[in-house]
């Protein structure tokens, strides 16, 4: 069963299973077509590529917009890697206070703010005093394309 939270619903990643799929060797152009006919040469396993520490990394659902600036939708995955270290800039998913969130960290001397990235939400500045920690880095975003 997830771990569920208001904004965030977790699932661990299980790479027990391969799921690899035909790979195109040849780009696909985005500007004046290209014939791709016969280059299905390999494929693709996105566990191999997306998941980099396995027992560290889990699946997120999003259930809110404050991350929208920033590319995320609401009903998104991320994966996220809680091996990696939070530096400045990177998309974190914290706890705070018992709640989870998904923001952007940053880190000025010694004060940590975690931003959205809608200008609805205030950034939150983190009292020393609070129960705070981050859970884990973003390292991808999956969301259906429109």
């Amino acid at each position: 069963m997830p771990l569920k939270s208001r904004e965030l619903t977790f699932y661990k990643s299980n790479l027990s299973k391969k799921c690899a799929l035909p790979f195109f060797l040849e780009p696909v152009r985005a500007g004046f077509p290209s014939f791709a006919d016969n280059y299905f040469e390999q494929s693709l396993d996105l566990n191999e590529h997306l998941i980099q520490h396995p027992a560290a990394t889990f699946f997120v659902r999003v259930e809110g917009d404050s991350m929208q600036g920033a590319g995320i939708q609401k009903q998104d995955i991320l994966i996220v890697d809680r091996s990696l270290l939070p530096t400045n800039g990177k998309i974190v998913i914290a706890i705070i206070n018992g709640e989870f969130t998904v923001k952007r960290i940053r880190v000025f001397q010694e004060k940590i703010v975690l931003e959205a990235e809608n200008p609805n939400y205030t950034p939150i500045q983190i009292d020393p005093n609070w129960d705070f920690q981050v859970w884990g880095v973003v390292t991808y975003v999956i969301h259906k394309a429109v």
